[in-house]
């Protein structure tokens, strides 16, 4: 699997963002969806990467700095093609590499607290994320989990 930096210009990131807000919008209220269109992820503060096997693109991740010490883990996604094939495992492996390269020593996410949700909260923990309390500019939302990883 090819994980490189991306710019958001490409259909297929397009294509695979767009079905990331609409799955979202599926399973949270409007005002309980936290995930970025393609040009709130092009903000200086963000790095995206897409993941691709060949020409296909498996999947997409995000890391948002939100001081020089905490980065946030934003738009992990995976193509309905290659899910449980260990896409967002190898794209949170590469987000966690460059936070700690970057020197941050701790790393959040906000995810949502439906069923539809578990695996990705499974995974999450699978990596030694904690529940915590909202961060950033977080609220308390019953439609929403936050977990965080000291690095």
């Amino acid at each position: 699997m090819d994980i490189r930096l991306d710019d958001l210009s490409g259909s297929q990131v397009e294509g695979l963002l767009t079905e990331h807000l609409h799955q979202m919008s599926l399973h949270s209220p409007p005002g309980s969806i936290h995930a970025l269109d393609a040009e709130a992820l092009k903000k200086p503060d963000i790095t995206f990467w897409s993941a691709w096997e060949g020409l296909e693109l498996a999947g997409c991740g995000a890391l948002k700095e939100l001081n020089e010490k905490h980065g946030e883990v934003k738009s992990m996604r995976t193509s309905s093609l290659y899910l449980r094939k260990g896409v967002a495992r190898k794209l949170l492996q590469h987000i966690l590499a460059e936070a700690k390269r970057r020197g941050y020593t701790q790393i959040s996410l906000e995810t949502g607290s439906m069923k539809a949700f578990e695996p990705a909260r499974k995974l999450y923990e699978s990596f030694g994320f904690h529940y915590c309390e909202p961060f950033a500019d977080y609220n308390e939302d019953p439609n929403s989990v936050f977990m965080t990883k000291e690095l």
